[in-house]
């Protein structure tokens, strides 16, 4: 897949998924999945939300940017344009349209879910864009919501299940499990002492975290996945310095995996993080805790 950061023109007619695609979850696959059978090169209009709201701080992200490009990349996009929100936030709806799609993508399909809002203060709608599309040269597909169990597939939705620990639910909504893709940093070692060495990996500030507990995990280590029990949270028993994912793969007797980025998916909760009375009884609870996430993983 070719990345542009800029508003690099293309070299090529295009059909253009246009979305933050935050999570890349179902709903979003659909608006992408229109794309990819046009017959122009498939390509992707992406924002990076790097501007905050007014309370501060955005929507937690679901999605680091670099696992977004790998799975779009994966999905077979020819060409994505990942650009900062902030560059194009000033742009009236039409200028937009005229300038970044049909100028910029070279656009003769744009692809945009039902609720997609674009240009200055998210005053264009899906309807005026397929307006703009007869005046500057495109057609416009717009998807429809995505439903299962019960509701619509959206990045607000899978927030609220991770959230609460309904890890299944999120992955469904999702397309795929749910995971932690950073690097892998130096703990206190405190569980190599107690029989079960883990790896750890800080989880950033605005990254979204589920219900702080025990999950069944999955790791993938250079393609090869291993079965793990995952806490995420501050380890109340023994401290840390903030939210971290902490991961022990009882079957795993490869490399230290130190500064490597990892990806560690959730894939069933166990229990809830809690203290307890001291060390020996963390390390009891956690060889039982193996017993179910491997349960888990392995009816997956």
């Amino acid at each position: 897949m070719k990345l542009y950061e800029e508003l690099t023109p293309s070299g090529e007619p295009t059909a253009v998924a246009l979305g933050v695609f935050d999570g890349l979850h179902l709903g979003h696959r659909r608006v992408i999945g229109a794309a990819l059978r046009a017959p122009e090169t498939s390509a992707v209009f992406t924002f990076e939300t790097d501007v905050l709201g007014k309370a501060g701080k955005g929507a937690p992200v679901l999605l680091p940017r670099e696992k977004k490009l790998a799975l779009l990349g994966e999905m077979g996009v020819r060409l994505c344009w990942s650009i900062p929100f902030s560059a194009i936030r000033d742009m009236e709806a039409e200028a937009f349209a005229r300038d970044v799609l049909a100028g910029v993508c070279r656009a003769k399909r744009v692809c945009c879910g039902f609720n997609f809002r674009f240009g200055k203060n998210g005053t264009g709608t899906a309807e005026m864009l397929a307006e703009f599309g007869k005046r500057y040269g495109f057609t416009v597909s717009v998807t429809e919501p995505v439903a299962l169990a019960g509701g619509t597939v959206s990045s607000t939705r899978i927030r609220s299940l991770i959230a609460d620990g309904e890890i299944e639910e999120a992955n469904r909504l999702l397309g795929r499990p749910f995971s932690y893709d950073f690097p892998v940093v130096h703990g206190r070692q405190l569980g190599r002492t107690l029989g079960f060495p883990t790896l750890n990996q800080r989880i950033p500030e605005s990254f979204i975290l589920p219900r702080f507990g025990v999950y069944a995990s999955l790791v993938d280590v250079g393609g090869e996945k291993y079965y793990g029990v995952t806490n995420v949270g501050v380890k109340p028993t023994v401290g840390s310095e903030g939210p971290v994912c902490e991961t022990w793969m009882p079957d795993y007797r490869g490399r230290e995996l130190y500064g490597e980025t990892v990806s560690c998916e959730l894939h069933g909760f166990v229990r809830p993080e809690r203290r307890f009375p001291g060390l020996r009884e963390l390390q009891e609870q956690i060889f039982r805790d193996r017993e179910t996430a491997k349960k888990i993983i392995y009816k997956l």
